[in-house]
Parts: C-alpha cells; structure tokens; sequence
C-alpha cells in the first residue's frame, strides 16, 4: 500500500530530472554554435588574408585583412601566419562559451 503523497514526490522528482535534461541540451547546443560561429570566422579570415596576399599585398595587410573579417564576424584574431599565398588563421568567439577555431586557406594558379 502506497502512502498518501507518494505520486507527488515521485512526479517532483521526475520533473527535477527532465528539468536538469533541458539544461544540459541547451548548454550542448549552446557550445555547438559558439563553435560553428568561431569555425565561419575562422574559415573567412584565412580567406581574406588569402585573398590580400595573392592581390601583392603584405603579411601585415593581410594579417589586418584577418582581424578586420573576424571582427565583422563577431571574433578575435589570436593569430595569423602567412607564408607566399597561404594563411592560417587562430580565432576566438567570446559569447556565453568560449570557442576556438583554426582555419587554412591558400590561392593556387588558375
């Protein structure tokens, strides 16, 4: 024989649980935009400073080149190496998480 209130506590206990399961997806999806956001801005950095160096520019435009497109995207330049027309750029999303990013870009001959 069950006690009276029993159901309750149970259906209590059961509504922490589901509770503590919403919290725990939203910080999940959460963290996978910061990430998606740092990877686009990472992606369109490389490509800008890619971009300023096969125009004949230098390292130091092309590294501006990579700070000006991250901050459009809502980033932090942390770094950015350029060798001929190559560029690998480090970003840093600062939103509720912190995500980072690395992205490489290189313009070829046609």
């Amino acid at each position: 024989m069950t006690q009276r209130g029993s159901v309750s506590v149970l259906m209590l206990a059961l509504l922490a649980i589901a509770f503590v399961l919403v919290i725990g997806a939203g910080a999940l999806g959460e963290a996978a935009v910061a990430r998606a956001r740092a990877q686009a801005a990472a992606d369109a950095a490389a490509l800008a400073a890619a971009d300023t160096l096969a125009l004949g520019r230098s390292e130091d435009a092309a590294r501006r080149a990579a700070e000006e497109t991250a901050a459009a995207n809502g980033a932090r330049l942390t770094s950015c190496g350029c060798a001929g027309l190559a560029a690998e750029v480090e970003v840093v999303v600062d939103a509720i998480r912190t995500a980072h990013a690395r992205a490489r870009a290189e313009i070829g001959p046609d």
